[in-house]
């Protein structure tokens, strides 16, 4: 690994994976990406400025994307508290997505568990655990800096994580693998260029969405090459198991405990989100991706379709 200036090529666009007619052998996909890996790996540790001030009045995240955004509590704010408000989501993400990666990463062993260690598709899948390490010391650290209450995921999610990491290994775990990744990436792709938005969470995205586009990829291939041998009940099975974990992972994007923490009603700061469509759609617009793919695959439609639309997700 080698601890890059955040100066690498084009960040690669987007984790849209080949059609399955063109997909690749796992073990050259395994290659490609280790090769990047060994190319364009970075340590938060030493590539990103963590003694550098936080910007006054700058955002943290575009503000359309703040879940408050366009309600009439929103209009009612002071610049800085919108600004305060967009710091205590982008943290509440970052728990989020600390305690995701920590499922990913039980994931990816229990796949690899009793796979040759000599292929190219278990080292990568070492490789992508030890970029999983680096992002969740990465979000560490900026909670540290930020100085945000704590987060983290409630005991009911923390249950429904263990509960996530004891499901059998199938389609569905991939599909998990995506939802955690591939929401977030779009999001992230929209800001790390964006100057109006701190310099740390541009630092924070470009390192992230470089690495995670490789762990994307791999996740589509696999997830592709296990659907094509699925049907009938196993492929429904599948269909409501990834329903079920998208459900999830979208009703805890973003905790409402960060109304309080910025001084907030969280009551009526529920209800105007609620009421207001802006934030179905920012939760619609970044599944677009993924929900195109899943279903090119197989894995949304029938029944089970529904509870994505109920999660706002399609």
């Amino acid at each position: 690994m080698t601890a890059a200036t955040l100066a690498p090529p084009a960040v690669p666009a987007t984790a849209a994976a080949p059609s399955r007619t063109t997909r690749r052998d796992r073990e050259e996909v395994a290659a490609r990406l280790l090769a990047s890996s060994a190319e364009h790996s970075f340590d938060p540790l030493t590539a990103i400025d963590w003694e550098a001030p936080l910007a006054a009045d700058t955002f943290y995240m575009k503000p359309q994307r703040v879940t408050l955004w366009g309600t009439p509590m929103w209009d009612a704010m002071t610049l800085e508290q919108q600004v305060e408000l967009s710091k205590h989501e982008v943290a509440s993400m970052m728990h989020i997505g600390i305690w995701f990666e920590t499922i990913l990463m039980n994931l990816l062993v229990r796949h690899i568990y009793d796979l040759d260690p000599k292929s190219r598709h278990v080292h990568y899948a070492w490789t992508e655990i030890a970029d999983e390490c680096r992002h969740s010391t990465m979000f560490g650290m900026a909670l540290e800096k930020f100085g945000t209450p704590d987060y983290g995921p409630s005991q009911q999610l923390l249950r429904q994580g263990k509960l996530m990491m004891t499901l059998p290994s199938g389609p569905a775990t991939w599909a998990a693998i995506l939802l955690g990744e591939e929401l977030i990436d779009t999001a992230q792709r929209e800001a790390m260029h964006d100057q109006a938005i701190q310099p740390i969470i541009r630092d924070i995205t470009r390192i992230h969405v470089i690495e995670e586009a490789r762990h994307v990829r791999y996740a589509r291939e696999e997830l592709a090459r296990q659907m094509e041998s699925l049907s009938g009940f196993a492929r429904e099975r599948e269909r409501l198991r990834t329903a079920i974990v998208a459900t999830v992972i979208a009703h805890n994007f973003v905790t409402p405990r960060v109304y309080t923490g910025v001084g907030l009603d969280r009551e009526e700061a529920e209800r105007q989100v609620a009421a207001h469509p802006y934030r179905r759609e920012t939760m619609t617009w970044m599944a677009t991706k993924l929900v195109s793919f899943l279903k090119e695959v197989g894995l949304i439609g029938g029944p089970t379709e529904l509870m994505w639309h109920r999660a706002g997700l399609v």
